[in-house]
């Protein structure tokens, strides 16, 4: 039975047999805590009369089917997620009624409960395939239809959908009280995935935009007991600028009748582009301090969203093979947006420190794959919004921006959008177009940059004469085994020098690089640099290594680099060495110490510290790891103690500093933070912080349920039920541990945000023994779990939990012997504990590189 899955093969054969006009769909969601009552009217036609096909739910039951007024068993028509529809007419007409089920793990209908009110929250999130758990669908993205919504709520009630708002219609009591009924009008031909219901008490700040098509009406919103903190005059200002900018280089009207924001409780990924309705996780509205690195993370965020709604809701992806484009292209648009038409002028250097280095790492896992993914079904897309799908998509895109020119590029989207508009397309539809405008055969592009895998490494072999000018410099191109492919690229060499004690560049040639071996004649001659940097400027995809004196200058001279996004391609440098074993991470940890203090680029800073804590916690070699560990707190701690008061960097630094404190120094300041007995200058313990300081007590063991329970009372929000059960599963007893894995792991019900918050604890241990007993339990227990759970909760334990701070030769023999012992396991399963594995085997290498 094909379960919940849908393979590209059957989608295929259905949208070749059928085509959707229309659906009415009509909710109740006035019956209670659990389920809700869920009919849909669809109409359609059918190519090939007589023929069966059929259509998609998951939910509670299944009350009644009509298909062109007879009635069919839904006993026996509904199996697994497919209720069949046998004997087609040319035109149909079919009514499901069913019971639908309120989720708790962000997929489908999910249903949230306010601790600090009460108050009921609904928000739905479909893709890849949940508006089945809504209401009856044909769930691919090739079938669109128009939809007209009609829900019977509690008439308190906001109610949002991707059509404007209408006036609601008394409806009788429900459980909860008086409800109402509002009747939605229908929407253009959309996807069922960018369909959209949001309902519950939310607070609203209204505004309008002036666009192509007339007045936009505005709306963002957010839980009542969150409005103190809705700074939404910064969200619609971010938002009206998108509009000018998109409509402009799209030439193109914004395609929709409104446009809401809703911040969103409990969500698992960033926002969704929901046509008009656009959902994002609620943790952008800002209850405390936050860095700026998540301030300019937003207003990206808002941009990829609205970008969404001309390339993926108005002309939408055929299939899921070209999930990739959807969001790699959200991803270069907001990017470009963000540098063009907001404050963020340095966007593509965040874009460059932060996605690539997510795209490198992805593209070195066993588990990589062409940006060009081949979706065969249902469950290969689910495990593929990753590294390769954004980030190197992303940056893909933006060298055919500039492989085809900029003007030529927005010509060629403009003309994709006035051809496709309302439409379904594939990569080939927009090349096509790009080569119309530019005059470029992008066939042997497309074959070397999204249809293989793997990123090169691009090293300069450099002679030197007496006299210290160079006198030949080759950049070398090395390819993985697994993917041998070479690739163009167009980069720049750059030249620094120590200038008054400032490493600046002093030259920079840009040149095509292509083969194995490409000279660089125009450095021929000139003196040797300090500083020789290959991918100056960050033009393209690849990693890079520095000659011998460039990584000397680099470990005495780091914090000297005048340029951030220099700076940050030498750090990245670096650690691509240190994760591949080429420079010891005892190295790594001093050199990023020298790159801390004084840093105020909030996007590096981030970066650097979640890399010299996987080096220092994972990838030095055990025997001495206690001794890097003690000096990367010291440095941490020193670095804190030294930024500048109230500063971004502060706020970094602290947080990572008090992550690692175990010794008594450590711990007494972190508790006389805590306590308000210390202070430092312009650092404000808010609710946040004040749980980052007793997280990091809780790990220590120097406090414990008695000192967690009281906070939680004192924040009694969604927040701070997830903070306290993060804290209580970070505390460093076997009991905790396994209370956290019993609850989360072998217990079902926990909702999708909890079980994140105590996965983040579960796997913090400043002693990695107290992890030693889940390598058998992990490896025992996964494969039933990704049978019996969600997806999204399924992935979220298998990473979650995976006792990868232990990273060992032991574990990493248990998830080699896992692998060859399932392989009739899923292969999203199968996908997921291969990447574990990677990382693991990974930290083992560079450990033994540390140790020589």
């Amino acid at each position: 039975m094909p379960g919940t899955n849908l393979t590209r093969d059957e989608a295929a054969a259905r949208s070749a047999l059928i085509q959707t006009e229309s659906y009415d769909v009509a909710l109740d969601l006035t019956r209670g805590a659990e389920t809700f009552g869920t009919r849909t009217i669809v109409r359609f036609t059918c190519a090939s009369p007589g023929e069966d096909t059929w259509i998609d739910f998951v939910g509670a039951s299944v009350e009644r089917v009509e298909l062109n007024g007879t009635e069919l068993d839904p006993a026996t028509a509904w199996v697994d997620s497919r209720i069949a529809l046998p004997g087609l007419a040319e035109s149909n007409e079919l009514t499901v009624e069913a019971t639908g089920t309120y989720m708790n793990t962000g997929e489908g209908l999910h249903r949230f409960v306010d601790p600090a009110d009460g108050e009921v929250y609904l928000y739905t999130q479909f893709e890849v395939p949940d508006s089945r758990r809504m209401y009856a669908a044909f769930e691919q993205p090739d079938l669109k239809a128009t939809f007209a919504f009609t829900v019977t709520a509690p008439e308190h009630w906001q109610v949002i959908s991707n059509e404007p708002t209408p006036e609601p219609t008394p409806a009788g009591e429900g459980a909860d009280g008086p409800s109402a009924t509002w009747s939605f009008p229908a929407t253009p031909p959309i996807s069922s995935y960018i369909t959209a219901l949001v309902a519950g008490p939310y607070d609203v700040v209204r505004d309008s935009v002036s666009t192509r098509a007339g007045e936009i009406p505005l709306g963002v919103f957010c839980r009542r007991s969150l409005t103190p903190h809705l700074d939404a005059e910064n969200i619609l200002d971010v938002t009206k600028k998108g509009f000018a900018f998109f409509e402009e280089e799209f030439d193109r009207a914004y395609p929709f009748t409104k446009y809401d924001q809703i911040f969103t409780p409990e969500y698992n990924m960033g926002a969704m582009e929901n046509a008009g309705c656009v959902t994002i996780v609620e943790n952008y509205v800002f209850r405390s301090k936050v860095t700026e690195a998540v301030v300019e993370r937003r207003a990206l965020t808002i941009l990829h969203e609205l970008a969404h709604m001309w390339f993926g809701d108005l002309v939408t992806m055929t299939w899921w093979d070209d999930l990739w484009l959807n969001e790699s292209f959200a991803e270069w648009a907001s990017t470009t947006a963000q540098a063009e038409a907001t404050e963020w002028k340095d966007a593509w250097t965040t874009f460059g420190t932060a996605e690539k280095a997510w795209a490198y790492k992805q593209d070195q896992l066993s588990s990589t794959h062409p940006v060009a993914a081949d979706m065969v079904d249902l469950a290969a897309v689910e495990v593929n919004f990753d590294g390769i799908t954004y980030a190197k998509g992303a940056s893909v895109l933006k060298q055919l921006v500039a492989y085809v020119g900029r003007e030529p590029f927005r010509d060629g989207l403009r003309a994709y959008f006035a051809k496709h508009a309302w439409g379904n397309t594939t990569l080939r539809d927009l090349l096509a177009e790009l080569e119309a405008t530019s005059g470029r055969d992008l066939t042997s592009w497309s074959e070397v940059w999204l249809e293989t895998a793997g990123v090169n490494t691009l090293t300069p072999e450099v002679e030197v004469a007496d006299d210290g000018t160079i006198t030949a410099l080759e950049i070398v191109q090395t390819t993985p085994e697994e993917h041998p492919t070479q690739r163009p690229h167009r980069l720049a060499v750059g030249c620094y020098d120590l200038v008054e004690g400032v490493l600046r560049r002093t030259h920079r040639v840009e040149l095509d690089v292509d083969g194995e071996r490409t000279e660089v004649t125009d450095l021929a001659g000139r003196p040797m640099p300090d500083l020789l940097l290959v991918n100056d400027d960050d033009l393209a995809y690849a990693k890079v290594r520095l000659d011998g004196r460039s990584l000397a200058t680099a470990l005495e001279h780091v914090r000297r680099i005048e340029d951030s996004l220099a700076r940050a391609l030498v750090l990245g440098a670096a650690w691509d060495m240190t994760r591949d074993g080429e420079m010891s991470a005892s190295d790594y940890v001093r050199l990023v110490l020298t790159a801390l203090p004084g840093e105020t680029d909030s996007t590096l800073l981030r970066v650097l510290i979640q890399q010299v804590s996987a080096a220092a916690l994972t990838y030095t070699a055990p025997g001495h790891r206690q001794a890097v560990v003690a000096e990367l707190t010291a440095g941490l701690r020193a670095a804190t103690l030294q930024a500048e008061g109230g500063s971004d960097a502060q706020l970094q630094l602290v947080t990572a500093w008090a992550s690692f404190a175990q010794a008594e120094e450590d711990l007494v300041l972190v508790h006389a933070l805590l306590d308000g007995e210390r202070e430092l200058a312009g650092l404000t313990i808010d609710q946040d912080m004040r749980w980052t300081l007793l997280t990091a007590l809780a790990t220590a063991g120097a406090v414990g349920e008695e000192e967690i329970a009281a906070e939680r009372q004192r924040d009694n929000t969604a927040t701070g039920h997830e903070k306290a059960a993060r804290a209580r599963a970070a505390q460093p007893s076997p009991e905790a541990k396994d209370k956290a894995w019993v609850d989360a792991v072998e217990t079902a019900g926990l909702s999708n945000s909890v079980l994140a918050a105590m996965a983040l604890g579960f796997g913090r241990v400043h002693d990695e023994a107290l992890l030693e007993p889940y390598v058998e339990r992990y490896h025992a227990v996964i494969d039933r779990v990704w049978q019996e759970r969600t997806h999204h909760i399924a992935e979220s334990l298998a990473v979650g939990f995976y006792p990868l701070a232990l990273a060992s030769p032991q574990l990493l023999e248990a998830s080699q012997t896992w692998l060859a012992e399932h392989p009739e396991a899923s292969n999203s399963l199968r996908r997921t504990v291969a990447e574990n594995r990677d990382a693991v085997a990974r930290a083992v290498a560079a450990q033994e590189a540390d140790a020589g």
